[in-house]
């Protein structure tokens, strides 16, 4: 699914209008549903800072909006190949079904899938034990890993937290001089 479907599902989903998305990301009031109707039909791709800025405004993470072409089953084959091929995931069989497996022999690559799984895993068991709502369980997906749990990811500090400490350690090197 191209960025623009992702955009006009979120959009869909939250029950907003094209002008309302395109001003809250800062479009003039009398353009904004037009430029918002060119994402959407991919005559133009958003870059990277309005892609934050329309995550921001739907309230999800923006890799929830920049996912690989899975419209077709030959684009979601493709896709299920590059994970085999970048992480190892694989296809097997268990109790006769189709099943899709981690190779363990990948390390660390294999742990951090593992656990994305299984946090995954655990998040739809409390939907279907009713634990949580399908709203709880579409704010974990869609803003994942923000509101994961069970996994302890680490957020990368924004550029302006990393210079401000490299200029401090600059800083404190010349006074220890």
């Amino acid at each position: 699914m191209a960025i623009g479907e992702r955009i006009h599902f979120f959009r869909t989903l939250r029950g907003m209008t094209m002008k309302y998305l395109g001003m809250a990301v800062g479009f003039p009031e009398k353009t904004a549903d037009v430029r918002l109707a060119q994402y959407e039909s991919g005559t133009r791709t958003p870059k990277a800072e309005l892609t934050r800025t329309l995550a921001s405004a739907l309230d999800v993470s923006p890799l929830a909006l920049d996912v690989p072409d899975i419209d077709s089953h030959m684009g979601l084959a493709h896709t299920l190949f590059a994970l085999e091929d970048i992480y190892g995931l694989g296809v097997g069989e268990l109790d006769g079904e189709v099943c899709l497996r981690l190779d363990k022999s990948r390390g660390t690559t294999y742990v951090e899938l593992f656990d994305l799984l299984t946090a995954w895993q655990k998040q739809a068991a409390k939907l279907a034990a009713g634990e949580i709502t399908k709203e709880d369980y579409d704010r974990w997906r869609y803003r994942y890993p923000e509101f994961d749990t069970e996994n302890n990811w680490g957020k990368i500090p924004s550029e302006e937290f990393s210079n401000a400490v490299q200029r401090g350690i600059k800083k404190r090197g010349r006074k220890d001089k």
